[in-house]
């Protein structure tokens, strides 16, 4: 048994329940008084921790109150942090199987212990020090650990205020109201970094229809998000992972691609401890899985695979098959038409290993292209979906249909077990990876590149059709990450 298990089960064991009306037990009624008051903001509130927490996992809860919110959330163990000796008292018996741990907000130490998530929701208004705070949750994240915050928009203040004052919200002492800035820059102080945010609840009250309205679709839509009532914050720590030499697979779909897969072998760089390159081709026509197959014949020094495509159809599903076949640590896409430089790719592993993102999408929209490269209907496209999905992900993405996108294989499988979250509807393989790290919490990062024009053989994208399939999925991220 740990130090930690044995400390906690002290804690348990000595906190009784008071057997008489105290200051302290009149805390409990009136939190418990004030939730049955307005049982619709608590509601929304579980609501918001609830799209970014899977089942089981492992939580800490940092001013867990009467620990409700962190039952809700159903995690397969469950920690709460509280201050108030006869309201954690209150939790353990509400809660038999979560642990209530009596401690400050600003200093608590679970001996190492580390979660999947952390969680925070009333704590940062009332403490004197926040970065004290983010300090002490800072030590019980590791590298792939997200932290969710949950904080009151500066410009509620003074409703807020008003609504204490004439009975209408709980009384609270004096409180800190910080901008999103502010949050920012002192978790940042803490090795604590902001991946997404966005604004929630622009109406706290239960009003039939008019709360749905409100709070699920016109939040949404500027200039809406400057009024929500909370801030919801996704935060990572700032951390590399723990891969200093990965061993690297580079998937290359392939469909009638003959004239290519010489340069893509001999142009594709060996990375970290070793790249293997794995071929997936869709039933070419033009002799592409023979010249595959001379390649590896020809190159007996290069790890190299080839996998046919069989039944699928698309780009996402030979990315599947590809993925599924791979060793590596990390994974990556290359198109097959070489107009992403395959010498551009160490830049990608570079970016996963220092931890600068842990989904990792070239960009072509930067640097000049060559001439013929991309088509004036496409770039307008690109920039539209690229502004579309920003907003969508809440998230800065620039180029969200380049073919080139990176990361690992322990995130990839994340992304794998959510993938019924979507569907299997995307025939590219772009969005399934990218809507599969935004529901993930993932950091993207984008990596510019030269894209210059292919040297043999013709795309198979369609400009209109597959541009109303966009549209499509663009729906479908809307309602899944915007409207849930």
């Amino acid at each position: 048994m740990s130090t930690n298990t044995i400390q906690r089960e002290a804690v348990q064991t000595t906190s009784s329940p008071p057997t008489a009306p105290t200051p302290e037990s009149a805390q409990v009624e009136e939190l418990n008084r004030w939730g049955r008051a307005f049982p619709y903001y608590s509601r929304e509130l579980f609501r918001l921790f609830r799209m970014h927490v899977a089942q089981e996992s492992s939580v800490l809860e940092v001013g867990s109150q009467l620990g409700d919110l962190l039952a809700s959330l159903q995690p397969s163990h469950g920690v709460g942090i509280e201050p108030r000796p006869d309201v954690a008292a209150a939790a353990r018996l509400r809660h038999p199987h979560l642990t209530f741990v009596e401690a400050d907000p600003a200093s608590f130490d679970l001996n190492g212990e580390t979660f999947d998530i952390v969680i925070v929701s009333t704590v940062l208004g009332e403490a004197r020090d926040v970065q004290a705070v983010f300090r002490s949750i800072r030590a019980a994240c590791r590298p792939d650990t997200r932290v969710i915050i949950a904080y009151h928009n500066a410009v509620w203040e003074p409703i807020l205020k008003l609504a204490s004052a004439v009975g209408l919200r709980r009384p609270v002492d004096k409180q800190n109201w910080l901008s999103m800035q502010d949050l920012t820059n002192l978790a940042y102080l803490a090795d604590l970094e902001v991946i997404r945010k966005s604004a929630e609840v622009l109406l706290p009250l239960a009003i039939p229809l008019l709360s749905a309205v409100f709070n699920r679709f016109l939040v949404r839509f500027w200039p809406w998000p400057a009024f929500g009532l909370i801030q919801l914050l996704i935060v990572k720590p700032v951390a590399p992972p723990d891969l200093p030499n990965p061993r690297v697979s580079v998937i290359i779909p392939t469909r009638n691609e003959r004239g290519n897969i010489e340069a893509a072998v001999a142009r594709t760089p060996e990375m970290g401890s070793g790249t293997e390159i794995i071929f997936v081709d869709g039933n070419s026509t033009d002799g592409t899985q023979d010249e595959i197959q001379r390649q590896i014949a020809r190159c007996p020094d290069r790890d190299m695979k080839y996998i046919p495509q069989g039944d699928g159809v698309g780009k996402g599903d030979a990315v599947r098959k590809g993925f599924a076949a791979a060793t590596g640590d990390v994974l990556m896409i290359l198109d097959a038409d070489l107009t992403v430089p395959p010498e551009a790719l160490p830049r990608f592993v570079d970016a996963i290993v220092r931890g600068k993102g842990e989904f990792i999408n070239g960009t072509r929209l930067v640097y000049p292209m060559e001439d013929e490269a991309m088509r004036f209907l496409n770039k307008c496209g690109n920039r539209f979906f690229s502004t579309l999905f920003t907003w969508l992900l809440n998230q800065p993405i620039r180029d969200t249909l380049c073919g080139t996108k990176v990361l690992t294989k322990a995130n990839y499988d994340v992304i794998a077990r959510n993938r019924h979250y979507f569907g299997e509807f995307d025939p590219f393989g772009d969005f399934d990876l990218i809507l599969g790290a935004a529901k993930a919490n993932f950091k993207i990062t984008e990596v510019p590149v030269r894209y210059g024009a292919r040297s043999y053989g013709t795309t198979n994208i369609s400009r209109f059709r597959h541009g109303w399939l966009l549209l499509k999925m663009s729906w479908v991220a809307f309602r899944r990450l915007k409207l849930r």
